[in-house]
């Protein structure tokens, strides 16, 4: 139905497959994205690259876009649900990067923000894709 009523936020507008549950109108209401969101708090860091995003509502919440990068190796389309103040908003653009965080054993495409993360932890997760990426 969300599909419907927000075409911007389907999975093909998003770029991620058929396993992505998908936007939630109001994930405070649904007992399962308030599951999701708490375990995503306690995920895995790794590094998001913001490819773009999607205004949900006025307050302002955004699915944010991004291609997430793990310390593992393996990466894909993340999708994060987060609520911004103005002037995080003003402070957003394409290719900036984020650390998030995920779950590895669900892998549905939803990711968190770490804004909590410690700066030197996200330093050297950053340099360590970096030198898998050089030739």
């Amino acid at each position: 139905m969300m599909e419907q009523l927000r075409p911007d936020l389907s999975r093909e507008a998003l770029g991620v497959g058929p396993d992505f549950p998908g936007i939630a109108p109001n994930p405070l209401l649904s007992r399962a994205a308030r599951a999701r969101i708490e375990e995503l708090y306690g995920g895995v860091l790794a590094i998001g690259t913001l490819v773009d995003w999607r205004e949900i509502n006025d307050n302002p919440r955004l699915a944010l876009m991004l291609d997430v990068e793990t310390a593992e190796g393996p990466s894909f389309r993340g999708i994060a649900d987060e609520a911004f103040t103005i002037t995080e908003l003003t402070r957003l653009s394409a290719g900036q990067t984020l650390p998030v965080r995920y779950r590895p054993g669900v892998m549905d495409h939803y990711v968190a923000l770490a804004r909590d993360a410690d700066p030197a932890e996200v330093q050297r997760l950053t340099d360590l894709i970096a030198s898998r990426q050089r030739p």
